[in-house]
């Protein structure tokens, strides 16, 4: 008989699809047939027939988990709903108030599973999809299934939401990961905070630190969100952005700061040559030129020398950084570096073993 369980959230971007990751490949290794999906879709592109009928709705999430895992198509399960503006907005105009059923109508997709292992992602939130009835306390409920939550600890303050998420699934909630936690705080949270959890009726799997990786944002993203002009070096959109500089200074004091940083993406104005070329001899994997003007020339050719790429954007330097800033650690996981540091960090800090015992699976 299948088993299924539920990796959920207390907010959104707090780790749910490495954890899949981590788990799934660790399952696989073990010789389990492992199907996944996400009742709730967030991020659609429609699977069509020739026909123009839609034939499977596959979150954009399952699709590179799928991908990345090598899982057959059959083993990727459907969403029966989309999260969005138009059709939350849909169903409450045609009165369709009442979500009970979205959990019926999405075990209808789990009853083939045969012996497989269903993991299923929830949506970001404790509430978010509600109004379909594909909460997480709804699906925990409905499905009977037991749910590991992937959750952001920034301190202690962090332990209020989990206990709202105990509170609200009750015993289906089996344990937690504490996620994006300081490496230096980490020995001190096991010794000290993971005891108190436990107390609290919290069991935790595993700490796992705060990785600029998993966080980064790949130029092309950027270059998407600030509407940016690709100026050069348009094959070199891939390259991750670990952190933001911005270059206000003098030249000699941006120089002793760039050194300090590392796969920066820096803004600064387009008047500032001199401040372009210093990035441009540091750890920048992308320079961003705001405000009115164009690059010089010398720019330009030594910016295609060192193949990084340079963005002309339409916005003042605040409001640039602005967009900036909220992208990091607001991206999906779907590149394939982070999905392989993903998996290293899961099979590293996180307790498996435990894990698979309390879901009741054989490692």
């Amino acid at each position: 008989m299948s088993k299924t369980f539920l990796i959920g959230s207390c907010e959104p971007f707090s780790g749910k699809s490495a954890l899949v990751l981590g788990i799934a490949r660790n399952l696989i290794a073990s010789n389990h047939m492992v199907r996944f999906g996400k009742p709730l879709a967030t991020s659609l592109e429609l699977n069509v027939s020739e026909r123009g009928d839609i034939q499977d709705m596959i979150d954009d999430d399952v699709r590179f988990v799928g991908e990345t895992l090598q899982l057959s198509p059959e083993n990727l399960i459907p969403s029966i709903q989309f999260l969005a503006a138009s059709t939350a907005n849909e169903r409450i105009q045609k009165n369709i108030l009442d979500p009970g059923g979205g959990v019926d109508e999405f075990q209808l997709s789990l009853n083939s599973s045969g012996e497989a292992i269903n993991i299923l992602e929830a949506a970001g939130s404790l509430h978010e999809g509600l109004l379909y009835g594909l909460s997480l306390p709804q699906l925990a409920k409905g499905l009977k299934a037991k749910v590991l939550l992937a959750h952001f600890w920034q301190d202690s303050r962090s332990v209020e939401a989990l206990l709202e998420a105990k509170n609200q699934l009750g015993d289906h909630l089996s344990g937690v990961i504490l996620n994006a936690v300081n490496p230096d705080q980490i020995k001190d949270i096991k010794e000290n905070i993971v005891p108190s959890l436990k107390a609290l009726g919290l069991e935790i799997f595993g700490v796992m630190p705060r990785s600029p990786l998993l966080r980064s944002v790949t130029v092309e993203e950027l270059v998407r969100r600030l509407n940016a002009r690709v100026i050069c070096c348009s094959d070199r959109l891939e390259l991750m952005v670990e952190t933001l500089s911005i270059g206000a200074m003098s030249v000699n004091s941006a120089m002793e700061f760039f050194r300090r940083r590392r796969n920066m993406a820096v803004v600064t104005g387009a008047d500032r040559t001199d401040i372009q070329l210093a990035a441009l001899e540091a750890s920048t994997q992308c320079l961003i030129l705001t405000g009115a003007g164009e690059p010089l020339p010398q720019l330009i050719n030594r910016s295609e020398e060192l193949d990084v790429p340079l963005l002309k954007v339409d916005r003042d330097t605040l409001s640039t950084v602005e967009v900036i800033e909220q992208a990091f650690g607001h991206v999906r996981l779907h590149e394939t570096v982070k999905a392989t540091y993903a998996f290293r960090l899961v099979q590293e800090h996180c307790d498996l073993d435990r894990i698979f015992k309390t879901l009741g699976i054989s490692s």
